[in-house]
């Protein structure tokens, strides 16, 4: 059975509603190449991602008809499945796409069910909410960015629904910052 990986950029203080902070990592390339190995590490694991609907809509709007960038992101997201929770939208608009319109639970059941490797979800912070609730996430790979922000819509803004989990890895990037695995206990 395939796994759902929740995979968040997050501060230290838990916050992951995108900001101005996202940024301290940098954009030399030669300072975040072993954080952009990660990530298509973690890429090649995958071949579904599952999004809420607005960051659906965001990423929908952004990544298809990028031309310049190197990082593979546009590459990836064009040719996985994506799958978009939503009870409002009809078309999805982007190619490899499904919208799951029915009862989450059983939604989540059918696609972990197809043959298949991790399906990821980022962003999404009311859906991952709601995974998290239903304890469906079987792993958690937390990006954690060394920065305090304070503010800000949080993953664990209510912990219940979260299994006792254990760490399955850690790993510290040349930007600063962190990789944290985090598995169901």
């Amino acid at each position: 059975m395939r796994e759902l990986v929740v995979t968040q950029n997050i501060t230290v203080d838990g916050v992951i509603e995108a900001a101005d902070w996202f940024s301290v990592a940098g954009t030399d390339p030669e300072a975040t190449a072993d954080l952009d190995a990660a990530l298509r590490d973690q890429a090649a694991a995958s071949d579904a991602v599952l999004f809420g609907r607005t960051t659906f809509e965001q990423m929908r709007g952004f990544w298809p008809a990028r031309t310049d960038d190197t990082t593979g992101v546009t590459e990836h997201l064009n040719t996985v499945t994506k799958y978009v929770v939503s009870r409002t939208l009809t078309e999805p608009g982007w190619a490899n796409s499904e919208i799951l319109s029915g009862p989450l639970t059983e939604e989540i059941a059918r696609i972990k069910a197809r043959p298949g490797r991790d399906i990821v979800t980022t962003g999404s912070i009311r859906l991952c909410h709601a995974l998290i609730a239903a304890d469906l996430v079987d792993e958690y790979r937390l990006f954690v960015y060394p920065v305090v922000v304070g503010t800000g819509a949080r993953l664990f803004a209510d912990a219940t629904g979260v299994p006792p989990l254990w760490l399955a890895e850690s790993r510290a990037f040349r930007s600063g910052v962190v990789l944290l695995r985090y598995r169901r206990g």
